[in-house]
């Protein structure tokens, strides 16, 4: 009889997601050979290869691909019975992990982080701040509880299966200019097309935002944007517009109420959008993530919104 130990089926999940030891290692805080020596310690369970070397590296035999997605099955099937459980114990009490863009994190997840500490003291808050592109694979290992991302008006996001993406927040994009830009006329609106030769800021390549900035440049201007300036930090790009060095568009949720040194307008053209998206895991959460999640709800409902100005 075959007896499997959980935590070496979560290094085989891993790799399966991940492709290599040293990916695995980087993600679960372990050694490359330690991650080779619990993989080698379960083949020796399973009485079977589940690695076989391909090039530089190692890969998944048909073993190792047939007992990762029963791994799949048993992680998923394990979390659910120790959320049940504490459910069942009215006990709200462990470890939940959230990450979110910049804008989230600070508006959101540190907020509800200060009401979780006088609500549910015995729960454990881990905050960090990453791109939703970046949390996935740990989102869907279970490495992370709860990712807050956004989408853009025509740059939906993929929907991985095994994962539930729930809509918090829908807001508008703005234009955001240095307050002395010819443009930032009060009370006008101002046309992406205008722009045209403005210094443009967005955040890193391969991030939603960034997809939507030359995105909309294209679509409603008719150019590519001058995009000199690229930093996933709304503060670094709201510095650059201040210093008169680039133009932006950006969400309410990322910019400052009342700054004389900016002017926030709305887009001539088109309304652009964005969608801020709770993403976790496809199962019942444990009652502590349930706490987390109910409380970044009730931050939402309670954010004073930026209008053009």
């Amino acid at each position: 009889m075959v007896t499997l130990d959980l935590r070496r089926l979560r290094f085989l999940r891993e790799f399966e997601e991940r492709g290599t030891l040293a990916a695995v290692a980087a993600a679960l805080g372990y050694s490359p050979s330690t991650v080779s020596q619990q993989l080698t310690l379960l083949e020796k369970e399973v009485g079977a290869a589940l690695l076989v070397k391909a090039g530089r590296g190692v890969r998944l035999t048909d073993a190792g691909q047939l007992l990762a997605r029963h791994a799949r099955v048993l992680l998923a099937a394990a979390e659910t019975a120790e959320a049940d459980l504490a459910a069942l114990g009215g006990d709200i009490r462990g470890t939940v992990r959230a990450g979110g863009l910049q804008s989230a994190a600070r508006r959101l997840l540190v907020p509800a982080l200060a009401r979780m500490t006088v609500d549910h003291p015995r729960v454990r808050m881990e905050i960090f701040e990453l791109e939703l592109e970046q949390s996935l694979p740990g989102l869907r290992l279970g490495a992370v509880d709860l990712v807050i991302g956004d989408e853009y008006d025509g740059h939906p996001r993929p929907r991985p299966a095994g994962l539930r993406f729930t809509v918090l927040l829908e807001e508008p994009i703005k234009v955001v200019l240095p307050a002395a830009h010819p443009l930032a006329r009060p009370g006008g609106a101002v046309a992406v097309a205008a722009l045209r030769s403005d210094v443009w800021t967005a955040s890193a390549e391969g991030t939603g935002h960034h997809a939507m900035v030359v995105g909309t440049c294209r679509s409603l201007g008719g150019y590519e944007p001058d995009l000199r300036h690229r930093s996933s930090d709304a503060d670094v790009q709201l510095e650059l517009v201040r210093a008169g060095a680039a133009v932006a568009l950006m969400p309410p949720l990322a910019l400052p109420a009342g700054d004389p040194a900016v002017a926030i307008r709305d887009v001539a053209e088109a309304a652009l959008g964005r969608r801020l998206v709770a993403v976790t895991r496809d199962i019942p959460p444990a009652p502590a993530l349930t706490a987390l999640l109910t409380a970044v709800t009730d931050q939402v409902r309670g954010l004073d919104p930026v209008r053009a100005e």
